[in-house]
């Protein structure tokens, strides 16, 4: 039977571990038996440039810290060798696209189910954000849709431009005025008639 040290250690182990949950907006349980000692390191090295914080976990202190969380559904996925991946910041993809990735490339390597706003989603789920594009890429497109129409603005005043060959201050004038519609001249006025001669 563990003395009382031993358990004061796990107490503190799970404490920590409830609080990492908690303040992670998304997590990665994996089953990572079959992975060699460099592949382990390559893989630790990514998740840590990320931000993801990654620890092999006895499945007794996940399952103490599950329990306190309400994360239930984790139970039955708590079997075999049981790594934890927990995303440090508010990027709830890079977790899911790191070791989705790895699992792709280790067939021993599985994706056991994970977490997501607090709530816990199965291994469908974490590859579905798996496939997702990045945090970067995701803001990269936001912002190209935000200066789409500004680069077509752009395109038309330089085509503009060029069409006035030079001359702004008339030919643009001229491209953007209303187009308007002169009303027929009105005619001469005939000029009198010249009197016939006075008979003799």
């Amino acid at each position: 039977m563990p003395n009382a040290k031993v358990l004061e250690e796990k107490k503190a182990l799970v404490a920590s571990l409830v609080e990492k949950i908690k303040n992670s907006p998304a997590g990665v349980l994996v089953d990572y038996k079959g992975i060699n000692v460099e592949d382990d390191t390559k893989l630790r090295r990514e998740l840590r440039e990320a931000n993801v914080d990654y620890a092999v976990i006895k499945n007794t202190l996940i399952r103490f810290a599950a329990k306190e969380l309400g994360f239930d559904a984790l139970d039955e996925h708590l079997n075999g060798t049981s790594a934890l991946a927990i995303s440090m910041t508010d990027d709830v993809i890079a977790p899911a696209k790191i070791l989705g990735k790895f699992a792709k490339d280790h067939e021993n390597f599985t994706i056991k189910a994970g977490f997501l706003d607090g709530a816990v989603v199965g291994a469908d789920e974490v590859q579905k954000l798996a496939n997702m594009p990045s945090k970067e890429t995701l803001i990269a497109q936001v912002l190209y849709s935000f200066n789409y129409p500004i680069m077509q603005l752009a395109i038309a005043l330089d085509a503009i431009v060029k069409k006035a060959d030079g001359n702004m201050d008339m030919k643009v004038a001229d491209l953007l005025a209303p187009a308007t519609v002169e009303a027929p001249a009105a005619p001469e006025a005939a000029a009198p008639a010249e009197e016939a001669p006075a008979a003799e």
